[in-house]
């Protein structure tokens, strides 16, 4: 169901691990205001019944899926839990071949970050309205990707915010980068399914999730201090060092 590329490479995953245990920045602020947020209800509206086939399949994945403990794609999807900063960002560097980092990139690692806050209000009506239990829950002995927490245990699973910020962030580096746009679009998609394989989510929370983020990124371009962000970006891109801890 899901391919097994990955972007890292063995050495860098160890480091990213390290630093994203470590301290993390103040969150920003999102660009949009709540009445400029798309109607995500009208959007892409529920999950599956839990009766239906859809939905038993998903399950079934789950616990498929457990069998990837330890292997490369289990650890990045490790990696790919980080939403924030340049461990967040890493393996985006590595498929536009440029580093996005708080020191080279500073408007461009900063928007991203505000765009997470965008993409988590975005999926936030999915989330209260449906309240769906995420795919560990009933499962005590299912290993995840990441350490298990309180919050999974009532943190809805539709929609996938982190996926939600993964395709946005595809969406606008593939603008940035266009001669890399069919990498970093698989980037993307990647890091959404890593969602699925971390054991945190399911299927349709990633579709619905990055549903959302296509939305929400196309709100943003009417947002002028996006728009402002995005053209320092541009600036940006041509200065920026190659990525480093890239492997295939």
């Amino acid at each position: 169901m899901i391919g097994m590329r990955h972007i890292l490479a063995g050495t860098a995953i160890a480091v990213a691990l390290t630093v994203a245990a470590t301290a993390r920045e103040d969150r920003p602020a999102p660009y949009l205001a709540a009445g400029d947020a798309p109607d995500a209800l009208l959007i892409v509206g529920g999950p599956p019944a839990e009766d239906s086939a859809q939905a038993a399949a998903e399950r079934a994945y789950f616990l498929e899926t457990r069998a990837m403990e330890g292997s490369p794609r289990w650890k990045q999807a490790a990696i790919d839990a980080e939403l924030f900063g340049d461990v967040g960002h890493a393996s985006f560097a590595c498929a536009i071949d440029k580093a996005i980092t708080v020191r080279d990139t500073p408007t461009l690692s900063r928007m991203l970050d505000r765009m997470v806050m965008d993409m988590g209000k975005s999926v936030g009506v999915l989330k209260t309205t449906f309240n769906r239990p995420r795919p560990m829950v009933g499962h005590d002995d299912a290993p995840l990707c990441v350490p298990r927490e309180d919050w999974m245990k009532t943190n809805s699973a539709y929609a996938s915010s982190n996926a939600a910020a993964g395709w946005a962030w595809a969406l606008v580096l593939a603008e940035l980068y266009p001669r890399k746009a069919s990498a970093v679009l698989a980037r993307g998609r990647e890091y959404g399914e890593n969602r699925v394989i971390c054991g945190l989510h399911y299927a349709s929370d990633i579709t619905a999730g990055q549903t959302m983020a296509s939305a929400t990124v196309a709100a943003l371009h009417a947002n002028p201090e996006f728009i402002r962000d995005l053209e320092v970006a541009r600036v940006e891109r041509a200065r920026a060092p190659p990525a480093q801890g890239c492997g295939g």
